[in-house]
């Protein structure tokens, strides 16, 4: 009786001492970890183990880890959160709300119901739109204008539960994934910020995703990174931008990757053979579907990133060739 007296008359000293738990691992989730340390107490931290990295596969920790390390907070590192004693930590930590951020592991029910003040994720779109693993990329490919973080009540399916808030975000026309998501991240830090108090406050009436505009946002592939030029500039153009840094867009010259970092879709052309090389204004360009995708910087197998105008200068047998 005496909790719930208190849950009932929550404020801002009170939140200070909530007991939390975060989970999350790539470098995006560092500000919300960070949010959540200066609002709550951690008791915990989850996120992904060790793994090999780089081209000497030397063995490197998530960026969560890095930084809860530097902040002196508990780690736990489970291959999976269902193992036993990743629940068994979970449940001695006794966290009164869980804060998920990029953690891409499914939450069990008996994790979800473990905390008082339940789980929520910090997700990086306006659900429904962009469910799933890859929301940024999604956005870009989409041809998205906006896009932004939503606070959700988490529920055992993948990105449907309760909205609590969002905060919006407009894309700019040169945003790369990467980009994008580094504003992403410090939205979503910010609507942590704005949005914890006022949900463990009572104050907040959570409100249901309308599922019939649901999108699904797939895990990308190393393999999706190779372009198809039966596809337009624009889409092509899209797609350099949303695998930029990961996985990469590509296309295969003299039998190796060829990387494209920065792309320029252009229209009115000729119509000529999807694949044809050709040279425009100094630059490499290819024949899509529709238009041409203007190569702006590349970086060709074993090289450095270079303008596509100083790859030309090097590469004179490139024009003329039908990639596929």
């Amino acid at each position: 009786m005496q909790y719930a007296k208190e849950k009932r008359i929550i404020n801002n000293d009170r939140i200070a001492t909530m007991r939390s738990v975060f989970m999350g691992s790539p470098e995006f989730a560092l500000p919300v970890l960070e949010s959540l340390k200066n609002q709550t107490q951690i008791v915990g931290v989850v996120t992904q183990p060790d793994r090999p990295a780089g081209r000497g596969r030397g063995v490197s920790s998530p960026p969560v880890k890095i930084l809860a390390d530097r902040l002196g907070l508990p780690v736990i590192q489970p291959e999976k959160l269902r193992a036993p004693e990743a629940v068994n930590q979970l449940r001695a930590w006794r966290p009164e709300i869980i804060v998920v951020t990029a953690f891409r592991q499914i939450l069990r029910p008996e994790v979800l119901s473990l905390p008082e003040y339940g789980c929520v994720n910090l997700h990086a779109s306006l659900l429904p739109r962009h469910r799933g693993a890859s929301p940024i990329a999604a956005a870009i490919l989409s041809g998205d204008t906006e896009t932004g973080i939503t606070l959700m009540k988490m529920d055992p399916g993948l990105d449907t539960g309760l909205i609590l808030g969002q905060s919006r975000l407009s894309i700019d026309p040169l945003d790369t994934a990467e980009s994008l998501g580094q504003k992403l991240s410090l939205l979503a830090a910010e609507t942590l910020t704005r949005l914890l108090p006022v949900y463990l406050k009572g104050e907040i009436v959570p409100r249901p995703q309308e599922d019939s505009l649901a999108t699904y946002a797939p895990q990308l592939r190393k393999e999706d990174g190779l372009l198809d030029f039966q596809q337009t500039a624009v889409i092509l153009e899209r797609k350099v931008r949303a695998f930029q840094p990961w996985p990469g867009a590509y296309v295969l010259w003299r039998m190796q990757p060829l990387r494209i970092l920065e792309g320029q879709a252009v229209a009115g052309e000729p119509a000529a053979a999807a694949g044809l090389t050709v040279e425009r204004s100094r630059f490499p360009a290819i024949h899509t579907a529709d238009g041409l995708l203007v190569l702006r910087k590349v970086q060709p197998a074993g090289k450095r990133p270079m303008a596509g105008d100083d790859f030309l200068r090097g590469a004179l047998d490139f024009p003329g060739q039908i990639l596929k």
